[in-house]
């Protein structure tokens, strides 16, 4: 293992091959299962309905404007739907491709002004980490987002450096915000800002950049987003753009969609989802290292305005705190890092933390599955009728599922056992391995079965529509399924987006309607008939006269 580290840190092509067969990992099975309500199938819905109208400036939902985001994840899904078809693998791809893009960036960071080690620890530990690995898996924005506006401030640090491209980074530094705010929108320019504006406090504005380097930022961020914006004025003109910026003052001012949840709630998330950097992580919120360009302060000033903003912000969803994932991956490689060169171990307690909170996982691993297969047991403590009448889906198991936690547990021990012994390396790639086989082991065996009894009865009826000339269409429940998995042609009578007119209208073609099995409003709905139940949904048809 050595040997072949040593010629990978002399090597930026062997590494990068490293890398890309590492990060081979995150496709495998990414069509396994179908994309999860809401967020995977709206974002690949509006890829398919770009193609499907031929209109790809204009973001769409059941063809209709969606301006909650902008376009450029959209259209990377377009270029992998025409790449590999329409299905969750498309859908996906962008994101998978990020993770190999992530780990040859840290490497290449890392080793510029570090070393190729700590560029390889750097990389192992967020390929090794849970929820870093588990969004590369992912159909959602947020780590192409990320990304962005992680190599916006990684150039913008360099500038206030004083590093001698300080223009060319300066002007590479707007661009990849304005990327980002053509990515999500205006927050990923306003986390740049945030996280520039709190270091130079720290700093008491010595550092401050050059005016003309604000000159070329801003040039950059002004030609990647006015390039939109103008041809989406010119094209749909403002009142989508209007919409656009009240969706984002709502999201910051109010709970959009039911996700409120309490101040602690990201610090929770990040905490436990983010295992183990999370943990080996924690020295460095109090002990300050001499690295170059003041890296450690800026990290932890991103760290800090993401939790923050996300945690004052009412609408709190589990990945807006996702941009805490790379600053608190270099925060732990620097502990890790220090401990390795002046060959300490770390303090008992962390290690301690470590074995605990990973054998905790492991059991929750082994819990979760084996509560699933004996459900008798999990029901009697449920009061959602509607998870209660989903988990009667017939599902069938094969008893060996909460074996795959032992398999994490395993690798936990033998990541414990090098971890006293200060081989990090060894480690660190036990770690990755064990997580990278217990979430494919998880995606083979678990979560199609999950599936299967949360959204698997609606997604196989819209599937068992598509072509038929009809309207299909969820009732009492927001959901995107219907859409993308009848797939809904262009061209359907605009009539058909209005609920009432399914209804109660003059329809000229069979409706098709969904609900959830607690909302048995169509029982006695005229014209409505029950097709079937099955799990925790209603399927009806109501013929046209």
């Amino acid at each position: 293992m050595n040997s072949f580290f040593d010629r990978l840190y002399n090597n930026n092509r062997l590494a990068v091959g490293f890398f890309a067969v590492l990060s081979s990992v995150f496709f495998i099975g990414l069509g396994l299962v179908h994309l999860f309500d809401w967020d995977e199938i709206n974002f690949a819905e509006s890829a398919r309905e770009m193609i499907e109208s031929g209109d790809y400036m204009r973001v769409q939902i059941n063809y209709t404007a969606f301006w909650e985001k902008p376009p450029l994840f959209f259209w990377l899904q377009v270029l992998s739907i025409k790449l590999f078809g329409l299905g969750a693998f498309a859908a996906r791809f962008p994101n998978a491709f990020f993770g190999f893009i992530y780990l040859c960036t840290f490497y290449l960071i890392g080793k510029k002004h570090y070393s190729a080690k700590f560029g390889l620890f750097w990389s192992l530990l967020f390929f090794g980490s849970l929820l870093p690995h588990i969004y590369f898996k992912s159909g959602i924005i947020d780590p192409v987002f990320n990304y962005f506006i992680f190599l916006s401030i990684y150039f913008m640090l360099r500038v206030i450096g004083k590093d001698e491209n300080a223009g060319k980074l300066a002007l590479l530094a707007g661009i990849f915000s304005g990327l980002s705010v053509l990515t999500k929108g205006p927050v990923g320019f306003l986390l740049l800002g945030l996280t520039l504006f709190i270091y130079l406090l720290i700093k008491r504005f010595k550092p401050f950049p050059k005016l003309k380097y604000i000159l070329y930022f801003f040039a950059g961020l002004f030609a990647v987003v006015c390039s939109w914006l103008s041809i989406e004025l010119v094209q749909n003109g403002s009142e989508t753009m209007m919409k656009f910026i009240a969706y984002q003052l709502e999201l910051f001012n109010s709970d959009v969609a039911g996700h409120a949840q309490p101040f602690y709630y990201h610090f929770v998330v990040v905490f436990i989802g983010c295992f183990p950097i999370s943990l080996l992580a924690l020295p460095a919120f109090r002990r300050k290292e001499i690295q170059p360009f003041d890296l450690q302060t800026w990290m932890l000033c991103l760290f800090w305005v993401v939790m923050i903003i996300f945690s004052i912000t009412t609408t709190k969803i589990i990945h807006y705190s996702s941009m805490t994932y790379a600053p608190l991956s270099f925060l732990a490689c620097l502990v890790i890092y220090n401990k390795y060169k002046n060959g300490i171990r770390l303090p008992k307690w962390q290690l301690g933390l470590f074995l605990g909170m990973g054998l905790l996982i492991g059991i929750a691993l082994i819990a979760v599955p084996y509560l699933l297969i004996n459900k008798d047991l999990l029901i009697p403590l449920m009061n959602d009728q509607f998870a209660v009448d989903s988990l009667a889906t017939a599902i069938n198991w094969s008893g060996l599922e909460p074996f795959i936690g032992l398999v994490f547990i395993s690798s936990i021990i033998g990541s414990f056992v090098f971890l006293r012994k200060s081989n990090y390396l060894k480690m660190l790639t036990i770690n990755a391995g064990g997580l990278a086989i217990t979430l494919l082991l998880v995606l083979f065996f678990i979560l199609p079965r999950i599936e299967s009894f949360t959204q698997g009865p609606a997604i196989t009826f819209y599937e068992s529509k598509k072509g038929e000339d009809c309207y299909v269409e969820s009732f009492g429940f927001k959901s995107y399924a219907q859409y993308h998995y009848f797939e809904t042609p262009s061209g359907l009578r605009e009539e058909s987006k209005d609920l009432v007119w399914l209804l109660k209208g003059e329809i000229d073609k069979p409706v098709y309607l969904v609900s959830k099995s607690t909302n048995r409003e169509l029982d006695d709905y005229p014209g409505f008939e029950l097709l079937y139940a099955e799990g925790g949904f209603r399927f009806y048809k109501r013929a046209p006269q």
